[in-house]
């Protein structure tokens, strides 16, 4: 299976809550490479690289944080790169 690159944004209550430690910890988990940082306008930013049905189970597990509310997400593919790790911003 090939694998994606994808640019979402997260908007809700996103930010002071566990959100980018949550998805560094996930990502890590499920051998997904990135980086997430919060936003200046309460948003969350995310590239986040790997098979196609990694990415949706890290989406899921974001869902299901204890204080992370996603209200939606604005997702787009972009081209690959060489990148290792997941890191936060």
């Amino acid at each position: 299976m090939s694998e994606v690159r994808k640019h979402i944004v997260f908007h809700g209550h996103v930010q002071g809550v566990g959100f980018r430690y949550t998805a560094k910890y996930l990502a890590q988990s499920l051998e997904l490479s990135g980086w997430v940082q919060n936003e200046w306008d309460g948003t969350v930013v995310m590239e986040v690289q790997g098979r196609e049905a990694l990415i949706n189970k890290l989406l899921v597990g974001l869902n299901h944080g204890h204080y992370i509310t996603i209200e939606w997400m604005d997702a787009k593919e972009i081209p690959l790169i060489e990148e290792y790790g997941f890191r936060v911003r």
